[in-house]
């Protein structure tokens, strides 16, 4: 099977260049390495410049509008192959990443997606934890990710994680990253947008622990920055969760999805139990997430009914 590599970048040419190292030792090689640059990144647009590919057969696809959608969108219409693998610039995949990829492919034609462990690395250590439950979308609408911390045979899944997640481009066909995802540069939860569609189709997303990549979460240069309370981002987020979720379940899960949002919601989505929950250990920060999940459960469900009066 042919594989394309995509990686879409923004201003962290050392990443990248681990990143593509990384793809020049595979055990399967790859057919094709598309690295998306934004016209305005001149950093990186110097260190391609001046890169040795060796035997990576590397191509370049320029993107003009922000945002990791745009750019996966701008790659995926030029890739080629059977295989498009995607990966961030900050993660290096291990050396059979694309050997144990394709294996999956090939034992069953109706896997669509395949994603693997993405291990973090921050500073000297490794996050080395472990879970058994990954990818899942429980009935009510709680997504469970832990990705990154999978152990365990290979098995089915509901969601994949962007920086480790491949696809049959035979089962994408015309299917495209949700560009109404909000954010300017991370727009969290694009991938759970594009791996529901294609389980809504009826294709089969597994997730394999041996599948890994080193991920080294590097600095971000929009409103999100990981672990830093932003507003924008906050809301953002949790309108891009709403808008997914609303689109994706039944009309009677989504019912209990609002309610249970609105009521319980998450650690990244509060509802009023955890505001409640961890109101003594946050104080008004508590307060301030609780507001802001609101406006976006708010603005989420409004981009959902906007979709439903389009159509």
């Amino acid at each position: 099977m042919r594989n394309t590599v995509l990686i879409p970048t923004y201003r962290r040419p050392l990443d990248l260049s681990r990143c593509l190292s990384a793809l020049q030792v595979q055990t399967k090689p790859v057919d094709r390495v598309m690295v998306v640059v934004r016209d305005t990144d001149a950093e990186t647009w110097q260190f391609l410049s001046e890169f040795n590919p060796q035997n990576l057969p590397l191509h370049i696809v320029k993107v003009t509008q922000p945002g990791v959608v745009a750019a996966l969108n701008a790659g995926l219409a030029a890739v080629e192959g059977d295989i498009v693998s995607i990966t961030d610039d900050d993660a290096a995949p291990h050396a059979d990443w694309l050997e144990r990829i394709n294996a999956h492919f090939v034992s069953d034609s109706c896997i669509a997606g395949v994603g693997g462990r993405d291990w973090i690395h921050r500073d000297t250590k490794i996050e080395d934890d472990s879970r058994q439950v990954v990818g899942k979308l429980q009935w009510f609408g709680r997504v469970i990710g832990n990705h990154h911390l999978g152990v365990g045979k290979p098995r089915e899944v509901d969601v994949l994680k962007g920086v480790n997640m491949s696809f049959r481009t035979q089962a994408i066909g015309q299917l495209c990253f949700d560009e109404r995802m909000r954010g300017t540069g991370a727009q969290v939860h694009f991938e759970m947008a594009f791996t529901l569609a294609l389980k809504r189709a009826g294709w089969k997303m597994i997730y394999d622990p041996n599948v890994a990549v080193d991920h080294y979460p590097a600095q971000r240069f929009d409103e999100d920055q990981r672990h830093n309370f932003n507003e924008i981002a906050f809301i953002n987020l949790v309108h891009n969760e709403t808008l997914v979720l609303l689109e994706h379940l039944p009309p009677l899960r989504r019912a209990v999805f609002l309610f249970w949002a609105v009521l319980v919601g998450t650690r990244d989505s509060f509802g009023l139990v955890q505001w409640l929950r961890l109101l003594p250990s946050q104080g008004q920060l508590a307060t301030k997430k609780w507001l802001t999940s609101w406006r976006g459960r708010w603005q989420g469900w409004q981009t959902y009914q906007q979709l439903k009066i389009q159509n």
